[in-house]
């Protein structure tokens, strides 16, 4: 069952819309009646962090055990896509 907060695996498309990479996301918030939802990238790579916009995920946080993570992570707020009648790949 998709619900706000999960973080999930799904095709996230590049800038320039000519493809896609299989890669987790944050699920914001369901974003029409149609199933499309507002999501969030996540990133491995967090010395790619925005400061004062991005969040990062470290492994003393004490919610990091149930996002599933594997390593600390960047949440990618100046990331975001709406993908629409979404499909997830992996939960």
């Amino acid at each position: 069952m998709k619900r706000a907060g999960q973080i999930v695996l799904t095709p996230f498309p590049y800038c320039d819309l000519k493809g896609a990479k299989l890669r987790p996301v944050l699920m914001l918030r369901q974003a029409s009646r149609f199933d499309d939802w507002l999501v969030c990238m996540v990133s491995s790579q967090v010395q790619q962090a925005e400061t004062g916009l991005d969040e990062i995920l470290n492994q003393s946080d004490t919610d990091f055990a149930n996002s599933g993570l594997k390593v600390p992570s960047v949440l990618m707020t100046h990331f975001e896509n709406v993908l629409r009648h979404w499909r997830h790949g992996r939960e």
